[in-house]
């Protein structure tokens, strides 16, 4: 790669997010987001799930568009580009690759150098591109989302430490698959989010695993909601809909933060933020204020665009990585999971 580059001087990056069913483009200068695109796949609603190869059909087919949306919104080239920042783990490994690969051809043709960035550790510094309003190091930050559940100790930028995270199902599994078995269509957990604002979160009481240290565990809420509903009269589902939400929520929700505030109690630290696609989840978000008021931690939550899976979050990372000089080679290769 070419050396021709000033470091902390106009820094401009083009970050690519295609870990799973999201195509996202983002374009940071200096860390400041000029543009944050995201093409969402609607194909996957009617298998109840994301379907691998048909997402990665779909990431080849908007990448380019995305891309080029991005450059725009943000009145940049790829010229102007002085690096290319790329998700390199996890996820679904052939999204990973139409990402990667995109990387690779447009540093190549343009001799700009890569930058490779772990999804999940971007998730967590998602909580550092509002510049006005973002925590100080050391924080703690409860990472939620489909496939993971981790509380992180950020000590700096490039020192992430990951303490506690679940033995089984992520959070954002449990609220998906509990939404399943009330017949909500996919993906539920936003549906579950939005019933529970009508429902009784005392209505029903659900199982709370009683995990040890800053472990979780969703397996055993999601067996006992469906012996719950197995033992129902025809017709309960509907009828309770809104209550079943807002108890599966309320159970979800605080078996997270009685976690998170051990994290706090054991680390004293009290800069306090959450992450991840479940971080957009409305009871998630007043629970974390409420609890910050009640113990007088300083908490911080994502904007909404930067809480689902997005390239913000990478060139936040990619940012911090180019200051450091943390650059990635042609040899690089996606993983679908990988250590931090």
């Amino acid at each position: 790669m070419s050396d021709n580059y000033e470091k902390n001087k106009g820094v401009t990056i083009l970050a690519i997010e295609s870990s799973c069913d999201d195509t996202s483009a983002a374009v940071c200068v200096d860390g400041v987001m000029l543009s944050n695109i995201i093409a969402n796949q609607k194909v996957h609603a009617k298998y109840g799930g994301v379907v691998p190869e048909l997402a990665s059909r779909a990431h080849i087919q908007n990448i380019v568009p995305t891309v080029d949306e991005a450059l725009k919104a943000a009145n940049t080239s790829l010229q102007d580009v002085d690096a290319i920042a790329f998700t390199q783990s996890p996820g679904l490994i052939g999204s990973l690759l139409v990402g990667v690969q995109f990387a690779k051809s447009v540093s190549l043709a343009l001799d700009k150098p890569l930058i490779a960035v772990h999804h999940m550790q971007a998730h967590v510094l998602a909580n550092l591109i509002d510049q006005e309003n973002r925590p100080s190091f050391p924080f703690l930050c409860l990472t939620v989302s489909g496939g993971h559940t981790q509380i992180v100790l950020a000590k700096s930028p490039l020192e992430l430490e990951v303490i506690g995270e679940t033995i089984d199902d992520a959070a954002g599994e449990a609220f998906d698959k509990c939404a399943k078995l009330l017949g909500l269509p996919y993906p539920g957990g936003p549906l579950v989010d939005k019933y529970a604002k009508e429902g009784n979160p005392m209505a029903f009481k659900f199982a709370e695993p009683q995990m040890p240290d800053l472990q979780f565990s969703f397996s055993g809420l999601k067996t006992s909601v469906l012996y719950f509903l197995q033992k129902q009269e025809e017709g309960f589902i509907e009828r309770n809909l809104a209550d079943l939400c807002a108890s599966i929520q309320y159970t979800i929700i605080n078996i997270l933060l009685k976690k998170l505030n051990k994290a706090v109690l054991q680390t004293g630290i009290k800069q306090v933020c959450i992450a991840g696609g479940v971080s957009a989840n409305s009871g998630l978000r007043n629970g974390l204020l409420e609890m910050g008021k009640r113990y007088g931690w300083k908490t911080f939550i994502p904007a909404f665009q930067y809480c689902t899976d997005n390239a913000a979050m990478i060139a936040i990372t990619a940012h911090y990585k180019y200051q450091a000089g943390l650059f990635a080679g042609l040899d690089a290769s996606p993983s679908a999971r990988a250590e931090w």
